[in-house]
Order: structure tokens, then sequence, then C-alpha cells
């Protein structure tokens, strides 16, 4: 990303500045909508069915080019008339079923086509929305600076119309006028390394298992689950996404399994094996360090049934039982660019260059790993998720990682168990949505019961270690270990309500969670930061995410309210309501593609394209005060009982996720320990608060209307 100056840097002078967060506009309301009852368009139909459905939900990472991703995204439903989805509305979600048995071929072709096209947001629209979102984290003589700015910046005839003609140019020459630029600049061109950077963990109900047969049985119903949802794909059953009655974009789960990523000199790619004659057959499986090529399907085309795959899991374990090899994954922790060199020099033999051809075209990858060290009920969670983002480094299970492949499902000894996944090319929902099915797949009971047929014994992959592949190995592992040591992470459980609260109170659950978060740090700090929530673009062909400022000038008003022994009880519920309308509409605006990071980020790149000097616009302070999120949050709403967890994506900043559930809220906060100004289990702790004194402020002040 060729910015002037690294967002992820802190600010040159006082304390590091915070970025405002968006809230937004959107179309009008029903009576019944927790957006606060506004009235629909003439014709317009109620939106409460919609919004029920209506969720955010995590992925990645970013930073002020590239911000971390909670996503906006809606309950799935299978495609079907107009009368059976209005029956279907009104009952509760399931999880993903095909809709029909056999291929359904060119039925995503078909429908990726009939999406609309990414619009290009009106340039003064944005611009009067940018100086909007700058007004709760800069100062007036700052904003008096930039509007100066935006003002040149916007005149007829001058730099703004010219590069906003050609990004509208682009829009009509190509699918996606965001897409191939978010996923270089977002993921491809990030040379942080993946690990705590960019891939986020997720971490999944402790499972009881007693002995090593039940993890590996465990794995074995969790690969066939992960089949069973890959069929789906494959025959293009997979049932189309619904928000607010318009289907969403479905090309990210084509992305997924047999992907993965390939480190490069400047620059990543991204490889995909789930298309063409000779598709994937087979998944990765590590232990103790070394790598296995499981085939999951029969000669005939059928799957491996548990049965199957937990007699070829035995024979990987009993054949892998050395704990003294070199952990050749450690490598894919590294900076990206360190990590295209040693890639180069392990590629140069012919041995090592298959087996990671072997591993790159893998469905997925599972990984078997040791035993976490015992710790207190009240930190377990905590530790699992370090385990999920980073394997808690090169002397534990760290090395039994290919952290460029997109998906990783974790199973340790002890019933510790979750994923990782890399970023590039998925948001969260469709990790999410097929994490839940196979957590559902694998509960059912066992119905059929395979015949013992000899298998072929699982093939292990080979690497011949060279005195200078292993110097890269010791290098990651150092590097890997001042990272580990950085991360703090507290996963904790809000059990004195969930999202039914808020729900009931008309008040949407998210925008609820995000001003608590807003008074957290508030009470804190003593000042508003520039908050990054990000909101699906799935509406539209090969959409990703924009960005919801979840700081505004109505969550500010709020929050100095909030504790002020002079703002009566009532007025403190009316700022509260408001600041959460405003991130409902936020909201709104971003999914409907309205937003203004990407129109800036895209006006930004068009410059470069095009050669020309970078406008002052996107060299002011305020910019980089804009683009700096010291809160990256996400939400995560997931059916199973799960959290998603990742690191902050500046370094005086925090990463926090959420999953509410009906009674609970499941949170992950990480910070680095190297700032001494953050905290994790403080601002923690301070959520908590938060959250308990809006219920309390709401219950003692009787309903008033806006």
């Amino acid at each position: 990303m060729a910015a002037p100056a690294s967002p992820r840097s802190k600010m040159a002078a006082g304390r590091p500045r915070p970025v405002a967060a968006e809230g937004g506009g959107g179309g009008g309301r029903c009576g019944r909508c927790p957006c606060g009852g506004r009235r629909p368009e003439p014709g317009a139909k109620p939106c409460w069915p919609s919004w029920r459905g209506l969720r955010t939900l995590s992925g990645g990472r970013g930073n002020g080019d590239r911000p971390r991703e909670s996503f906006t995204i809606f309950s799935v439903l299978p495609a079907m008339d107009r009368k059976q989805k209005q029956t279907e509305k009104a009952r509760p979600y399931g999880l993903l079923k095909p809709t029909a048995l056999g291929k359904i071929p060119g039925r995503f072709q078909l429908h990726q086509e009939a999406l609309p096209h990414l619009p290009v947001p009106p340039l003064q629209q944005t611009l009067d929305r940018y100086l909007l979102a700058l007004q709760p984290i800069i100062s007036e003589e700052e904003l008096t600076h930039t509007q100066e700015l935006v003002a040149e910046f916007r005149k007829p005839g001058g730099v703004g119309e010219r590069l906003q003609k050609g990004l509208e140019r682009r829009a009509r020459k190509t699918e996606n006028w965001l897409s191939d630029w978010w996923l270089k600049t977002a993921y491809l061109e990030y040379r942080l390394p993946v690990v705590v950077h960019s891939s986020p963990g997720v971490v999944l109900p402790k499972q009881d298992f007693l002995d090593r047969q039940g993890q590996l049985r465990f794995a074995a119903r969790l690969i066939e689950g992960i089949l069973d949802f890959k069929a789906m794909i494959d025959n293009e059953t997979l049932p189309v996404e619904y928000m607010g009655g318009r289907p969403l974009c479905m090309n990210q789960y084509y992305q997924i399994l047999s992907s993965c990523r390939i480190p490069g000199p400047k620059r990543d790619s991204i490889v995909n094996y789930a298309k063409g004659k000779k598709q994937s057959r087979h998944i990765t499986v590590v232990h103790n360090f070394q790598f296995f090529e499981l085939d999951v399907y029969n000669s005939d085309g059928s799957p491996l049934t548990t049965d199957q795959l937990f007699i070829q899991l035995e024979k990987i374990w009993n054949t892998s039982l050395q704990t003294n090899k070199e952990p050749i994954g450690i490598l894919t922790t590294n900076h990206r660019n360190s990590w295209a060199k040693a890639y180069n020099n392990l590629l140069k033999d012919k041995t090592n260059k298959e087996s990671v051809r072997t591993i790159e075209k893998s469905i997925c990858t599972v990984c078997l790993d040791a035993p976490m060290p015992r710790v207190s009920d009240d930190i377990y969670k905590s530790r699992v998720a370090a385990q999920m983002l980073h394997g808690g480094g090169s002397r534990w299970n760290s090395g039994n990682r290919w952290f460029d492949k997109t998906l990783q499902f974790i199973i340790a000894e002890d019933g510790s168990c979750g994923l990782v996944y890399e970023h590039a090319p998925s948001e969260g929902p469709p990790i999410v949505a097929l994490l839940d099915h196979i957590v559902e797949y694998t509960k059912k009971p066992e119905l059929v019961r395979s015949p013992m047929i000899p298998l072929p014994m699982p093939k292990k992959l080979r690497f011949n270690i060279t005195p200078e592949i292993k110097t890269d190995i010791e290098k990651a592992k150092q590097n890997l270990n001042i990272m580990v040591e950085d991360l703090d992470v507290k996963v904790s459980v809000f059990h004195q309500f969930g999202k039914t609260f808020p729900k009931s109170e008309k008040i949407s659950p998210d925008a609820f969670i995000q001003l608590a978060l807003q008074l957290a740090y508030y009470r804190m700090y003593g000042h508003a930061c520039a908050t990054y929530e990000s909101a699906s673009l799935r509406m539209f062909r090969l959409g990703r995410t924009d960005t919801i400022r979840s700081t505004s000038v109505a969550s500010l008003q709020f929050v100095q309210s909030m504790d002020s022994p002079d703002k009566p009880d009532q007025e403190k519920v009316d700022l509260l309501r408001r600041a959460t309308q405003a991130h409902r509409e936020y909201t709104d605006m971003a999914i409907r593609g309205n937003a203004i990071d990407r129109h800036l980020l895209g006006l930004k790149l068009q410059a470069i394209e095009d050669l020309v000097s970078m406008p002052e616009l996107f060299m002011d302070t305020a910019y980089a005060v804009a683009m700096h999120f010291n809160l990256s949050t996400s939400q995560v709403p997931a059916k199973t009982d799960c959290v998603m967890c990742f690191g902050p994506v500046v370094p005086d900043g925090y990463g926090v996720c959420y999953n509410p559930m009906d009674e609970h809220i499941n949170f992950a906060i990480s910070a680095f320990n190297s700032c001494a100004d953050t905290n994790a289990p403080r601002l923690a702790h301070y959520l908590e608060k938060a959250l308990l004194d809006m219920r309390s402020l709401l219950q003692s002040t009787p309903r008033s209307k806006l």
C-alpha cells in the first residue's frame, strides 16, 4: 500500500490520535423495527422481518486503508419464490441445507450475473460525510484546516472530480471497481505476518475427550462435516443468502476450500484448486510438526465415512510419534518478505516442492495438537484463543500449522479446539456458516457404518532440511516467540444479559455493544477514538466490505453525558437512543455502498494509478488520524457458542470481537504488551461496567420518543 505514512504507526506528536467511526443513513423503517420506528417510504415493505436476521460478523484485519472486518450479514435463507420466502421469514432460521439433491450446473454463475454492480458514491456526499466523521476525533483547528483541503479537492473541474470520473470509468469496465484493489492493498501487499496481524482464530466449546481415540473420532466427524458442506459447494446447491429480501453474492463460499496463499517478495498471490478437472481429493493432517496427505474420497467418488477417517487418522498418529522433527510450518509465521525468500529456498528441492504443493492443493488442514499447558479455569479460554491465533510459540503448537492455508481446523488432545483462517479469500460469514454446519453435523448420530475395505496408508510429506532452511526456521522461531510474548488476549463471557435485552428496548444489539465500547474507551482515556466495524457489500457482485465508523458526533455526546451529574437520566437515555440510531443508520448506508472509507481509498488509488501527485487531502494529519483505528471491532454472531479473536491493527490499539447469544455475550479482547497505554483485561472490565450501566439507565427511565 503506497501510503505517505503508515497508519499502523503511532501518531507523531502527543497521544496517538484515534479515528472516527461511522454511523449512517438508510431507508425508512416500520414501527416494529428496532431502528426507532421511522415510517417506511410509500410502497416499501416493513423492515422488521429482515431486521431479525441482521447481524454483524467478523473477519479480518486491517490498518487504516485495510481495517479489521466486522461484517453486517443476514440469516441464511434458501432460494425460493416470493410467497415461500414470506412464509419462511416467520420461522426460526435453520442450518444451511441443500435446495436440491443433485448437481445444478451453472446455477452459481447465473446468480452472480444477476447481482448489481457496486456503485461509486457521489463525491460531494462522501466529502461531507468525511468531515462529519472527523468531528469527534480531531480539534477544531485541525478540522478547519481539513475543511480548506476538502474545499480545494471538491472544486468544479478540480482534482477530486477528475479522480471521481476515473473511478466511474473503472466501475463501467469491471465487475467490481473495488474488489481487485481491496484484495491487493488489504491482504496480498500487506507485509506483516498473517499470524496475529491478519488471520482470525475461532475458539469452539471444549470437547470432553476421554482419550486419544475420542480426539481422533471427533476429528473424523469434523472432516466428514467439512465434506458434507463441500458437496453443496461442488454441486452448486448451496442456499443463496438474503439481506432485506435482496440476494447476496455467494462468491466467497467458492474460494475458501482448496485454496492457499503463496508468498511473494512484494505481493502474495492466492491459488484455488477447487475448479477444473483435477479437483482436490485430499486434506492435509499435521501431527507433531509432521504433514500427511489424507485422501478423503473413495475410488467411486463417495466421501470417506467417520469410521474410515478414524482408521486413517490412527495410522497418521502412530507413524508420527517422534517429537524432535523440524517445525517446517513455522516458516509461514514470518514477515511476508522473509517468508517469500525462505519459500524460494525451500522449493529448490524437488521433494520439498512436491510436499508444499500437496499442502497448497489440499481441501483444508486439520491440526492434531499436543495438549496445552494446564491453566486455571478463569484463563483457560484466553489460552485457547492464543493457541488458535498463533499456536503458543515454537515450544508448543506453532509448528503444527501451515498459516498460508485458508482453513485450518485445530483439535488438541485436551479437548480444546477451533480454527484459524487466512483472510484474503473471504470474510467471516462463509467461515462461520461452515463452522455452524460442521458443529451441528458432529452432533448427529452416526447412522452408516462402512464396510472395512482396506485403505492405502496416508502419504507422509517429506522435507529435506538444508542448513539454509534450518537457519530460516530458527529466525522464524525467534520472530514468532516475540509476537507470542507481545500479544495479550482476554476471553470473557458477559453473563448478565445477551442480545435479548437490547432487542426488548427496540435497540440493535450490535449498536448497543458498540456504544458500550465507546463508553468504556472514553472512561479509560478521556477522549473518543477511531473505531472500525465493517459492513458487508455482498449485495453487490464480488462485494467485500466497507467501514461502519462507530464513533460519531452522537456517540461522543452520549459518552460525555453518561457520567455527568448535571445531566438528567432522561436526557442521557435520549442521547443513548440517538447514538444507537446513528449507528444503525450508518450501517444501512454502508451496506448499500454509500459509506466513505472505500470511496476515499478508491480516489487515492486512482491518483496513484493515474500517476498524478497525491492530493493534499490524503497527506493531511486528519486523514492519518481517521485511519488509525485504536478500536478494531467485529461482531461474529454464530449459532455455535464460540468466539472469534484477532490482534489489534495498530500498536496502541485493541482488537475486540464478540458473539452475542440470547442471554450472554462472548468477548475476545486483544492488546500488545509492548504498549504501556493498552491493557486487555482492563478494557474488558470497563466494557462490562459500561454494559451494566447502560442497562440500568434504560431500566430506570421511562421510554420516551426521540
